[in-house]
């Protein structure tokens, strides 16, 4: 699975790269353009270690240097929650340009949407960089059954601070983001099925935001939920490993909506 998405996923992702940038270079940054570029760098940071992840899945075990680990779960979790949020700030844009074209016009710059990104990045690598210095690990490298694992097998102590903290990014990564998107989305269809759109455009605007909304509880909210799971639980949860199956379709499945 990790490795037909790396190779849907990183053509579509290049390729959206490069139209939003040919886009931005002849008609200018806009917010929309902004939090694409910002979605799409977010997906190629995660489309770039899943061959790391493939091979990890394949031999189930370690086998690159430990030093690799930390950076490698970093730039694969960050990326996930990257896109999650990215994918949230374009349904807001969409749902105030339908709901108050006027306001949101004065409002509506590439310089506002870029400090927006920076903040969201900045939100999603403070959680991740507290989660992995949790693991107190030299390079988060265990081993269980004589076999090598990165950032997965933790002990009791280990745990409690890794599961609430896990919570705790499920709500405010997750579950806060997934409300605000479904809001803006059936907001978004409820004023454009009363709108006087022809019916083609109707239908149009109602198949991007209800696919948006689509990918991102199918994507995010099974990993999520190991998440919440493993809380309550107060184990780290086996299927995890398979939760973060769907969230790695995300790169494929994103530049098509």
């Amino acid at each position: 699975v990790y490795s037909f998405t790396f190779m849907l996923g990183l053509p579509a992702n290049l390729f959206v790269l490069f139209v939003y940038v040919r886009k931005a270079r002849k008609h200018g940054a806009t917010p929309n353009v902004v939090y694409a570029l910002n979605l799409c760098l977010a997906n190629l940071g995660l489309v770039v270690w899943l061959p790391v992840k493939a091979l990890e899945t394949v031999v189930q075990s370690w086998r690159l240097p430990p030093p690799i680990c930390p950076v490698y779960s970093f730039f694969l979790y960050s990326s996930l929650y990257s896109s999650c949020l990215f994918i949230t700030a374009v349904t807001v844009g969409r749902y105030l340009s339908i709901a108050f074209p006027i306001i949101y016009k004065r409002y509506r710059h590439a310089r506002l949407s870029f400090y927006i990104c920076i903040t969201l990045w900045g939100v999603v690598m403070l959680h991740l960089s507290i989660g992995l210095v949790a693991e107190r690990g030299g390079y988060f490298i265990s081993i269980k059954d004589d076999e090598l694992a990165c950032y997965d097998h933790f002990n009791a102590s280990q745990l409690e601070v890794l599961l609430p903290l896990r919570l705790e990014m499920a709500i405010v990564l997750f579950l806060l983001p997934l409300i605000v998107t479904s809001f803006c989305t059936l907001r978004c269809v409820t004023l454009v099925w009363r709108s006087k759109l022809p019916p083609m455009g109707k239908r149009r605007v109602l198949a991007v935001a209800l696919s948006t909304l689509t990918v991102f509880v199918v994507c995010y909210a099974p990993y999520n939920a190991s998440h919440v799971v493993g809380f309550v639980l107060g184990t780290n949860v086996e299927w995890r490993t398979l939760a973060m199956l769907t969230s790695s379709c995300n790169v494929f499945l994103e530049p098509m909506v």
